[in-house]
């Protein structure tokens, strides 16, 4: 899975193939032509309430590669004080979640020397225990 350049239209695709759903299925779910089913597949990006639908039809979290993007290739996020001297409004959520293709895409960095094991922490701001128990677990 490439999370550096997401070409959400051919994953969808790559989807429907996957648990082999039928295109009339999904024509009438969205109460479109084949025509135009095919050209979402042809798309780099959709709407977020198209893509909503995509993921209550497929039952799959597209939105998740996006996270998994964030994570791997956004700048550390600074604390964010807002004027009245408090924190954002804006939801905070306290844990990343790692796809077994995330942890393995870090683990690689760190077996092929292009990362030490302290840049990945630092970079990707995850605990010391947690990379040891993914290097434990999965490392092998």
């Amino acid at each position: 899975m490439d999370f550096k350049n997401i070409h959400i239209g051919s994953m969808i695709s790559f989807r429907i193939a996957e648990i082999n759903m039928n295109i009339e299925r999904i024509c009438n779910f969205f109460e479109c032509s084949v025509g135009e089913v095919e050209q979402v597949f042809k798309q780099e990006s959709l709407s977020t309430d198209v893509l909503l639908k995509w993921c209550k039809l497929l039952k799959y979290d597209f939105f998740r590669i996006y996270s998994q993007h964030l994570i791997l290739y956004s700048p550390p996020v600074e604390k964010i004080i807002s004027e009245d001297g408090f924190g954002t409004k804006s939801p905070i959520f306290r844990k990343n979640i790692y796809t077994k293709e995330v942890i393995d895409f870090i683990l690689t960095q760190i077996k092929k020397g292009e990362m030490t094991k302290r840049e990945v922490m630092e970079r990707y701001r995850i605990p010391k225990t947690t990379l040891y128990k993914w290097i434990a677990k999965y490392g092998k």
